[in-house]
């Protein structure tokens, strides 16, 4: 009975993580319903790999193909360009051959460019609506503060920041801009191609690379059960991206789940995906977003992108090169993650 009802705990944790950065989603025009597709594969995918690192919304995707992007057909072109040489990539094997052959100072330098990019979206967010992106700020710095030394830190953060803003907007604001979402449901995507989509795609696929390795690496670290293979959750999560995005939905990707320390880590991973599937395919989320300011996330993208990657990532970067990681990491944070890559690669080259 112990077990079930630390299962539970853990499926309502990653569940409430999940959410605010599906509004996140929404806030940057994707479509909730369609999004529902990936959770499912998801779900089918674990259930056949007994997999026990799942796939949900993560901050860092959808906020760079958020802003890569102009607009739905744009990001959701880059998204599905992107799941398709993922999944070749995945298929072959080749995930960690690539992560060898750039080295973990241009992989980790990277990283730490992302999160930079997530940094300067919290800030712009704040700019737009000082009212709920400050309080959420605020809510998000104090609560990573009392509760940084917890695994679930994130968790608190997320929910404290979004609900403190939820709360300050509804009190002092006659006029809020709220999420709303247009065409919330299964059409087929105009694709749009061009110079901007194809780096954007290059970039999402750089941005899951490292992302499938250091995300993926430490969610099957916590399991005690099940199995792990990175190129199992690169395929899964890239098919997810595909079928998502070729009717309008967000990007699905690996996260860092509790769901792992479960006892039962595989069967509450797909829990997880299965009710934010059901959750997003019976638009509640729309729902929610409602009554959320759009500049509510700024405190967890703020809390995020500085604390949890720049910090952790780029001494990786530096100490192992800090010319090439420290190259990686300021062309990925002006452009985007592929040319961050090459740029890494190129300074590798030429014996920086």
């Amino acid at each position: 009975m112990n077990d079930i009802l630390t299962d539970l705990l853990a499926i309502i944790g990653v569940v409430l993580n999940g959410l605010p950065q599906g509004l996140l989603a929404l806030a940057y025009g994707f479509a909730s319903v369609p999004t529902a597709l990936a959770f499912f594969v998801g779900v089918a995918g674990n259930t056949l790999t007994q997999s026990v690192a799942p796939i949900s919304f993560q901050a860092e995707t959808i906020t760079y193909a958020g802003t890569a992007g102009k607009n739905r057909s744009e990001r959701c072109t880059m998204i599905f360009i992107g799941g398709v040489i993922m999944t070749i990539i995945g298929v072959c094997g080749l995930l960690t051959k690539i992560v060898n052959f750039v080295g973990e100072d241009v992989a980790y330098g990277m990283m730490a460019g992302v999160g930079i990019i997530l940094t300067k979206a919290a800030i712009d967010m704040i700019k737009s609506d000082a009212l709920s992106g400050g309080v959420s700020l605020a809510a998000a710095l104090i609560t990573y503060y009392f509760t940084k030394d917890s695994s679930n830190t994130l968790v608190y953060t997320i929910v404290i920041s979004v609900v403190a803003s939820c709360i300050a907007s509804a009190i002092f604001k006659k006029e809020k801009s709220n999420i709303v979402v247009e065409d919330d449901k299964f059409v087929r995507q105009k694709f749009t191609i061009n110079s901007s989509v194809i780096l954007g795609a290059l970039g999402m696929v750089c941005l899951n690379i490292g992302s499938n390795i250091s995300f993926g690496g430490i969610t099957a670290g916590m399991a005690t059960s099940g199995n792990y293979n990175v190129d199992h959750l690169t395929v899964i999560s890239s098919v997810a991206d595909m079928c998502s995005s070729f009717f309008g939905g967000a990007p699905v990707e690996s996260i860092i789940s509790a769901t792992a320390s479960a006892p039962h880590p595989v069967w509450a991973g797909v829990i997880m995906m299965a009710v934010i599937g059901l959750i997003l395919i019976f638009k509640l989320l729309p729902k929610i977003g409602r009554y959320v300011p759009s500049s509510s996330i700024a405190g967890f993208l703020f809390v995020l992108g500085i604390f949890k990657t720049v910090v952790l990532d780029a001494p990786t970067a530096f100490a192992t090169n800090a010319a090439v990681g420290g190259t990686a990491m300021v062309v990925t944070a002006v452009t985007n993650p592929f040319l961050g890559m090459v740029a890494g690669v190129a300074a590798k080259l030429l014996g920086l």
